[in-house]
């Protein structure tokens, strides 16, 4: 809320364009809109083939629909002429209607993309808004993923281990607006930002890839004419003796676990210059290089007292430990690492100089990689920032 000259609280968001006077409206979904079901009636067997529909996963993926991820259904001749299923249009809004917590029910996503005889999942519902020159679309792709209709929505979410939320209840619900030109405005800066966002991802997988196909290179390279060695003869290889659930909140020292980043802990087991890998869960094999005071989860492999260079030996093992576990895997499906699989793992050793030219050379790709995901992070703050501060 905001006040005016004469002090008069306005109906307003914190943050707003300048030029843009006056309270926004007070309504509900229900006033300005109309819903509709996804698909009825549907087995296995109409799947596969036919008309495109729109799943579950994109629109809860996405605030806007890729229409390049629909599926398909076979809709028959007599359902077209009864007009038994809906037929998606253009800037359409679609609601998912479960999930398996509050805060994820309700998602959304628009449809700004158009897309013939298009059709919508079973498990969402759809919404048409009445007037799409008052109420714009492309607005509301961004509003009602703002927190304030988001935290909305989950209130209305009800089970215990499976949330539903009702499309009534939805229909219920106060929402506020701007006149067109301002959602216009609003719309404009955070598709320019998201754009912007998109560009970024883009860019930091080009700089993952490059960076994968040099280091499968330079370790290729590494194998001709060099010395192999087990990796358990150039280093120590142990593991760390907690509990995954050992974490802390604002805790002092790093906290390795087989996730890809690590937690937090307010004691720590090791002080040395370390890899860490994941011995088993969805990262299996993930390698993470740290220097200093941490701790460790009970299947997190540490590798320390390196004879080699460590940074060498982290690119080698990016490169030729996924071909062990794959191996490993598919000759014994053992879902982990064991500590074989690692002491055992054959290493080609190039000499000391050209060990060191390729550890250089890979941290500044590193770095250069870095650099694009923190500059990726600041633009998803502001857009975060925004959805926070642009809507009521």
């Amino acid at each position: 809320m905001a006040q005016d000259k004469d002090q008069k609280t306005l109906n307003v968001p914190p943050l707003r364009f300048t030029g843009f006077t006056g309270d926004w409206k007070k309504t509900t979904l229900g006033e300005i809109g109309k819903t509709f079901n996804g698909l009825t009636g549907k087995n296995s067997n109409d799947f596969g083939q036919g008309s495109p529909y729109i799943t579950y996963k994109s629109i809860f993926d996405n605030s806007k629909v890729d229409i390049s991820r629909v599926e398909y259904v076979t809709i028959t001749d007599n359902e077209r002429i009864k007009s038994a299923q809906n037929v998606v249009r253009l800037g359409d809004i679609f609601f998912t209607t479960s999930s398996e917590t509050p805060t994820e029910v309700g998602m959304t996503s628009v449809l700004l993309d158009g897309i013939e005889d298009c059709y919508l999942n079973s498990f969402c519902f759809g919404y048409r808004l009445s007037n799409k020159e008052e109420t714009l679309p492309e607005y509301f792709r961004f509003y009602l993923r703002a927190s304030v209709i988001r935290n909305k929505l989950s209130i209305l979410a009800q089970g215990s281990t499976r949330f539903n939320i009702s499309k009534n209840e939805v229909m219920r619900m106060g929402i506020n607006l701007p006149n067109s030109s301002e959602q216009e405005k609003i719309a404009a800066l955070l598709s320019c930002i998201d754009e912007r966002i998109t560009t970024q991802n883009k860019i930091i997988e080009k700089y993952e890839s490059l960076i994968k196909g040099i280091a499968q290179h330079c370790i290729k390279e590494s194998t001709s004419g060099n010395t192999y060695v087990k990796l358990g003869d150039i280093c120590q290889i142990t593991t760390g003796k907690l509990d995954a659930n050992a974490q802390v909140d604002n805790g002092i020292y790093p906290f390795f676990t087989c996730a890809e980043q690590p937690f937090k802990i307010d004691s720590f087991a090791f002080d040395t210059e370390a890899l860490l890998i994941s011995g088993n869960g969805a990262n299996l094999g993930y390698i993470n290089y740290y220097n200093g005071k941490f701790n460790a989860y009970q299947r997190t492999y540490v590798l320390d007292i390196f004879s080699e260079n460590i940074q060498y030996i982290k690119w080698a093992l990016k490169v030729l430990l996924p071909q062990r576990i794959a191996i490993e895997k598919s000759s014994s499906n053992t879902p982990y690492i064991v500590l074989s699989t690692l002491s055992d793992l054959r290493l080609p050793i190039p000499n000391k100089s050209n060990q060191c030219h390729i550890a250089k050379l890979m941290q500044s790709l590193e770095r250069k990689l870095s650099s694009q995901i923190t500059l990726n992070d600041s633009y998803n703050k502001l857009k975060q920032y925004l959805l926070r501060q642009m809507f009521i």
